[in-house]
């Protein structure tokens, strides 16, 4: 592949060591007004903007490569850097990360601890989404057999083990609880743990099958603050998230439950995932405000002109800043001279217009 470019660009800074880097990186924390992040130490602004990294162009997972292909991984790092991003956000799968209800898998666990040295050398910072059941045939059969309370101990277990690993580095900006759960509504227990899956995958995940009579939002918060519990109980500093879908808010129609203002309390900022249709950015800006009116941080952790035009696309990010304190697009293993040099195709286009207007806009003032 032809990353060179990419390579050089990173590695320009100087012949460091990763013990440098690791000491030149500071943690990440809420400012003081609570309207946005700031370095720990120097109390100086930081915009988080970055790149989904949740598979490559053949559509595999991070653990389906990241063993017998670290280099990939390094040089997709290199170009994420290279194109300006300061965030990458990792999906990392519960049945790669868990060999039984209790144990976790040590070699993942080291595989992670790698990408931690990673992060460091980049100088790159990572949201850790855990809990992932991407792909229907990595999800363990003792997983999906869990009633609400095995499930959420097994979860719990998950997330202690990596917040064990990770609490020491600086390179964590957060952890981010699940992709897109849900809280199912009615009084009819759901089939599946998973819901509608997109192509090959699935992003968004049932937290319980039988709501029970109980309200969805304290379903929604007593999972929450279980699996708070379990970060804090080996890392009291780093920020803690999840990701929601933009039908979170409290409004007619489709909702998943994690209402925002029932259930941020435990939470250090807000993720929501908004992809703006077009012509349509001003519905995607009140969805965006009505996160924001929770009074903590909003970052827009998903994004992509997937409904909208490049162009339009650009006009929202620049529209959301005074409700948004971050942005995170995705990044699929292929620089910019990749795609114009590639096979010519209507998705290899778009996605090289995104890429050019993440680079333009790493080069701009975010704020």
């Amino acid at each position: 592949m032809n990353r060179f470019a990419a390579i050089f660009l990173t590695s320009a800074v100087g012949l460091l060591s990763c013990a440098a880097f690791a000491t030149a990186m500071e943690p990440i924390k809420i400012s003081s007004d609570g309207h946005g992040f700031v370095y720990a130490a120097s109390g100086k602004p930081f915009t988080p903007w970055g790149f989904n990294y949740d598979h490559d162009g053949q559509g595999r997972l991070l653990e389906d490569y990241w063993n017998d292909e670290w280099k990939t991984v390094e040089e997709d790092f290199a170009e994420m850097k290279a194109l300006g991003a300061n965030v990458v956000r990792i999906h990392l799968q519960l049945g790669r990360f868990m060999e039984t209800a209790e144990k976790p898998n040590s070699q993942a666990l080291a595989q992670l601890t790698k990408l931690l040295e990673l992060a460091e050398q980049q100088e790159l910072y990572l949201d850790l989404t855990g809990l992932g059941c991407y792909h229907k045939q990595d999800i363990p059969a003792w997983y999906d057999e869990m009633d609400e309370a095995t499930r959420w101990k097994t979860q719990a277990a998950f997330w202690s083990a990596v917040a064990e690993t990770c609490a020491a580095s600086p390179a964590v900006f957060c952890y981010d609880l699940m992709n897109e759960p849900v809280v199912p509504g009615g009084n009819k227990p759901q089939e599946n743990w998973l819901g509608p899956g997109l192509g090959d995958k699935f992003f968004v995940q049932f937290i319980t099958r039988d709501r029970a009579d109980r309200e969805r939002p304290d379903v929604a918060l007593a999972w929450i603050n279980t699996l708070v519990a379990a970060i804090r109980a080996h890392d009291k500093t780093h920020l803690i998230t999840v990701g929601l879908v933009p039908w979170s808010l409290d409004r007619p129609g489709l909702t998943s439950g994690f209402v925002p203002a029932k259930v941020a309390g435990p939470l250090d900022f807000i993720a929501v995932h908004l992809y703006p249709k077009q012509d349509k950015q001003a519905e995607a800006l009140e969805t965006l405000a009505g996160f924001a009116a929770i009074g903590k941080p909003v970052v827009i952790e998903e994004m992509f002109p997937l409904a909208c035009s490049p162009e339009q696309l650009s006009e929202f990010i620049d529209e959301s800043k005074p409700q948004a304190s971050g942005w995170i697009g995705f990044y699929w293993g292929k620089t910019p001279e990749e795609y114009r040099t590639g096979e010519k195709t209507i998705g290899n286009a778009i996605t090289l217009a995104w890429l050019e207007l993440f680079q333009k806009k790493a080069n701009a003032p975010k704020n």
